[in-house]
């Protein structure tokens, strides 16, 4: 078993607070006979569009000495379970929950804007002590 992120259950209860029911802590995928395990799952019903949207959350708090190769590392596990999503639960979007403070110092800028939008990565951004979700940003579609 792996260690949670530092902001696991801070993520979890904002997920929570913003209606969603949690499904899978964590939500285990077996790809290929790689062992598998996105950090939570969600589902939400989407009384507009009458369905039921579902996610797959991995939290990275970038709390490491290079954010640079936290951000590589992240990049790197989002595509391998986006891949493992498609082929086991392709109705499921997976988002990479990221804090608040780390999306605007480090997020916002051009290098990680553009490493975001070549990799078509979803951000969950979401404020720690509040524990809230701030903002969903949907992967750009190239």
């Amino acid at each position: 078993m792996t260690a949670k992120d530092y902001f696991h259950d801070a993520v979890k209860t904002a997920l929570v607070k913003d209606e969603w029911l949690i499904t899978h802590d964590p939500l285990f995928l077996d790809f290929d006979n790689s062992k598998i395990q996105v950090d939570l799952a969600g589902e939400k019903l989407i009384a507009a569009e009458r369905g039921l949207q579902k996610i797959a959350v991995e939290v990275k708090s970038f709390m490491s000495p290079s954010i640079v190769y936290a951000f590589h590392l992240a990049l790197g596990q989002c595509l391998s379970y986006r891949l493992a999503l498609r082929d086991q639960d392709p109705g499921r979007q997976l988002y990479l929950a990221v804090p608040d403070f780390i999306y605007r110092d480090f997020f916002r800028r051009p290098f990680a804007q553009s490493v975001l939008e070549e990799a078509q990565i979803s951000l969950l951004i979401f404020e720690p002590s509040q524990e809230v979700i701030v903002q969903w940003i949907a992967a750009p579609q190239n």
